[in-house]
């Protein structure tokens, strides 16, 4: 019951192994499915689990960021290339041709964006030649979300299903997001048509459109605590199937048997090859990880092309004792730590990184200014008004350092609070943790904010992209903000470290407890919380950044 890009650094052993492994797992391919041409297997062999041409794109539902967005739109053949929608999943009878759910793709740079839908009652026109001629162009088919039976309904056994994998065979792209997920493999997870979601296999309903040979494809498995759900149903009923899964804004993103993990948080493989994780059934994965799923093996991890290691981390956080500590680190994109120490396990395998939440101190102080500029932004606020009726310091003064104000965080949540005419929860809900992805972040009526490493990562991969959480100008969250002379964002306290432009924030002012570093011009981001608010993070994350920027030892 209890059964995880290609980089090759050192460990060339491994690689090695590795390589054998694969072409055992290929030529086992070739027997069983005879050869064919375009695989993008490596050494050229066809993959016996993934598209022999094309790519796949498995998401585990939620909101996508731009770096899942781009490697769809690339997949399909660029801006230009003709992406059909099919929303059909969703249950609903009509669907018309500027539906909301098709905006992700169109805002992301897609130029020419189909939206396609067929009800079950309809078998005659998903199977009519008028309904599938647009996808004989298509460069990409995206299956959006709600349930995967609808899809079954609609276009099992038709020429609709017949062309949607025609794209993959011109060598286009196929890929969905939570129940457009669990589609994409040959073994279809929670199929039921009952609202019963957590009946994992339902007869009648087990067959997906087989992208991914003998896969199963489960999602949304953090955010709703689903790990456990595979190892206790399927692994079981299914002992050599291969069983992936992805959480939300997280995806895997496959040509031939290789797949690699792109987006927001983790994945994981059942019935794999390499060790699982202590005391859990799976292996996670991580952004920028790579994994044959022929072999069933982890080909790299991002951490091994970094001076880090997990050894390194460990003596950063030796001092913790009987505390809690919870530690991310990426870069471009790829996360290369996600690590937690004293947290005690949590039910159903949840990561120790997404629970518990941390009182984030002025950390939070980050969330108030977004959720700020969006208030400004509705033309309710102003940055240069003061904090509370005849008080000196203003907004803009408080969140850039620039004045310290007893309470400030309090009094920046009752303005927003008064302006908005609701609750902070609903507000920040909304305007803010919604746009990023957020599980766990919560914010009480006074501006005291709950969260973890792995939200605010989310939180990080926002501001990057820049998506609604800023304003452009001089108002913008990491602008010198004008009038203060301190050179500090919105939030954010800005400086120069070791030649490079860094922006932090600390649980405690005097560093301890937790720090949040950002160094966008090395796409870098160290993100420490404890319970202990005698903890040093603020050196901690400078010694983690002289190691990972400038490879070297912390003074």
């Amino acid at each position: 019951m209890h059964n995880t890009p290609i980089l090759f650094r050192s460990h060339v052993r491994r690689a090695i192994t590795l390589c054998a492994l694969i072409a055992v797992a290929a030529c086992a391919g070739a027997t069983a499915s005879g050869s064919g041409g375009g695989s993008s297997s490596p050494g050229g062999a066809a993959p016996i689990v993934g598209p022999p041409r094309g790519t796949v794109v498995v998401v585990g539902g939620g909101g996508m960021g731009p770096e899942i967005y781009k490697a769809f739109i690339d997949a399909a053949g660029g801006p230009n290339a003709l992406i059909v929608d099919v929303p059909t999943a969703g249950g609903d009878t009509i669907y018309p041709a500027d539906w909301r759910g098709a905006n992700g793709f169109k805002a992301a740079g897609a130029k020419n964006v189909v939206v396609l839908h067929s009800n079950p009652d309809r078998k005659d026109l998903a199977n009519s030649d008028s309904f599938t001629t647009i996808l004989k162009r298509a460069g990409g088919i995206w299956f959006e979300g709600g349930r995967q039976f609808h899809l079954v309904d609609s276009y099992g056994g038709t020429k609709t299903e017949t062309e949607f994998m025609n794209v993959l065979a011109r060598g286009g792209v196929v890929g969905g997001s939570s129940a457009g997920a669990s589609i994409l493999g040959s073994f279809m997870v929670r199929g039921a048509p009952s609202s019963n979601n957590m009946i994992m296999e339902y007869p009648g309903y087990t067959r997906g459109f087989g992208y991914l040979r003998n896969t199963g494809v489960d999602q949304h498995v953090v955010a709703r605590e689903r790990l456990a759900d595979i190892a206790d149903s399927l692994i079981p009923r299914h002992p050599e199937m291969l069983f992936i899964s992805e959480d939300e804004g997280t995806a895997w993103v496959v040509k031939g048997d290789v797949g690699e993990i792109v987006g927001r948080n983790k994945a994981f493989v059942y019935n794999g090859k390499d060790a699982n994780d202590p005391g859990k059934p799976f292996t996670t994965l991580f952004p920028g990880d790579k994994y044959h799923l022929g072999a069933r093996k982890i080909i790299s991890r991002a951490l091994d092309e970094s001076p880090l290691t997990h050894a390194f981390i460990d003596s950063v956080f030796a001092s913790i004792g009987g505390g809690k500590a919870t530690v991310h680190i990426a870069q471009e994109g790829r996360v290369l730590i996600a690590k937690g120490y004293g947290v005690e396990t949590q039910r159903k395998y949840t990561p120790v990184t997404a629970i518990p939440n941390f009182p984030i101190g002025a950390i939070g102080d980050g969330f108030l200014a977004a959720a700020t500029l969006a208030v400004v932004r509705d033309g309710k606020l102003k940055l240069d008004e003061p904090l509370s009726s005849g008080g000196g310091t203003t907004i803009r003064e408080y969140l850039t350092g620039a004045s310290a104000a007893p309470e400030g965080s309090k009094k920046v949540a009752r303005l927003l609070i008064e302006r908005s005419g609701g609750k902070l929860a609903d507000l920040m809900q909304r305007r803010v943790f919604s746009s990023i992805g957020g599980q766990r972040t919560r914010a009480d009526e006074d501006g005291a904010i709950l969260s973890n490493v792995d939200d605010l990562y989310r939180w990080e991969l926002g501001l990057t992209a820049n998506t609604a959480l800023t304003i452009s100008g001089p108002d913008s969250m990491f602008a010198p903000s004008g009038g203060t002379g301190n050179g500090n964002g919105l939030g954010w306290r800005s400086d120069v470290y070791r030649g490079i432009a860094r922006h932090s924030a600390f649980v405690a002012p005097d560093g301890k407890q937790g720090a949040f570093i950002r160094v966008p011009g090395r796409r870098a981001s160290i993100i420490i919380l404890t319970d202990r608010t005698d903890f040093d993070a603020r050196t901690a994350a400078s010694r983690i950044t002289d190691r990972l920027l400038f490879n070297a030892s912390s003074r």
